[in-house]
């Protein structure tokens, strides 16, 4: 018994000791979306800086799934030292209301770091499109249910759920098209395979402003800044239509609460940095910041969200 106690204690102070020197080895920042998207973008934005300010390397990881599921399983089941993080965002929300049943619980796998921003969606055309509006689109849907579609990336992405969302608002039929990447997604609509494409601001923003695509409409309750002369759908006649993307950073369950700290200190940091600020500005992102618990409270409320909006909109649990 003395032996084992003894053991005990020797096991408790290195790792007491590990978190204090943390991190001392490259960390792992998995990402439930592919290349490109906005998950990505902001992911290799903060990764960067965590690098510099950390003095290791902070690797992105690309692992691209239906809900990000295959993200968030790898990091559930990760060893909570720190080393492995996920890229939390509104998807993993979505999933939790989404799914009948997970590889992994979102709600007590995963400890919370920091919420790092909230962002815009919009509803894309091609430039050659004859559709200006949204009222456009849904007198072609309307006329020809069969001939029109909508895109976006990932089953259980708020741009996948926003855009059924969309069709249970206004009634249309359309089938609603999921890509892996953003940058597959753009170029169906340049294809013309799909008529509509539902995507985050921030990777469509180049193609907005080179013409190579037309914004047609924002998501969320107000215009974006950035898109001032684009209105929202609720300008555009979809009553009470109001979505908004988050992304944040979460540990595995169990993680030290010193890493946490550690880690929700130093994104923090990275958050107000001018640099950050005006890239974040630029790709239509709202830095936040803020506690563990503050993210814990976002996780929970929007996980709470979607399941009403799912019983709402009749839709079929996955």
């Amino acid at each position: 018994m003395i032996r084992f106690l003894l053991l005990l204690c020797i096991a408790m102070n290195l790792g007491s000791v590990a978190a204090q020197t943390y991190p001392s080895k490259p960390i792992r920042l998995v990402v439930g979306y592919g290349a490109g998207g906005v998950a990505d973008i902001t992911a290799r934005l903060v990764a960067q800086k965590l690098s510099e300010s950390f003095g290791q390397p902070v690797i992105v990881d690309n692992k691209p799934s239906a809900g990000g599921i295959m993200a968030g399983e790898l990091v559930a089941n990760a060893d909570p030292d720190g080393y492995t993080l996920l890229h939390l965002h509104s998807g993993n929300a979505i999933s939790a209301a989404l799914y009948r049943k997970l590889p992994f619980d979102v709600k007590k796998d995963f400890d919370p770091i920091v919420n790092m921003g909230e962002f815009d969606a919009v509803v894309l055309v091609d430039k050659s499109s004859s559709v200006k509006t949204i009222a456009d689109f849904l007198i072609k849907a309307r006329a020809n249910p069969d001939k029109t579609n909508i895109g976006t990336v990932s089953i259980g992405s708020t741009q996948h759920m926003s855009a059924t969302l969309f069709k249970s608002s206004t009634g249309v039929d359309t089938p609603v098209v999921p890509y892996k990447t953003t940058p597959a997604l753009f170029a169906a609509l340049k294809a013309k395979d799909i008529d509509l494409a539902f995507e985050m601001v921030s990777p469509s923003m180049s193609l907005i402003r080179g013409g190579e695509l037309r914004a047609i409409a924002v998501l969320s309750g107000k215009r974006f800044a950035g898109l001032p002369d684009v209105p929202t759908m609720i300008e555009s006649g979809v009553k009470d239509f109001d979505v908004k993307a988050w992304n944040g950073m979460a540990a595995p369950a169990k993680t030290p609460k010193i890493i946490i700290d550690k880690l929700n200190k130093e994104v923090n940091a990275v958050l107000v940095l001018p640099d950050v600020q005006k890239r974040f500005q630029e790709l239509g992102l709202d830095p936040l910041g803020g506690t563990p618990a503050e993210l814990r409270t976002k996780l929970f409320s929007e996980i709470d969200k979607w399941a009403i909006l799912i019983s709402k909109m009749n839709m079929e649990r996955q």
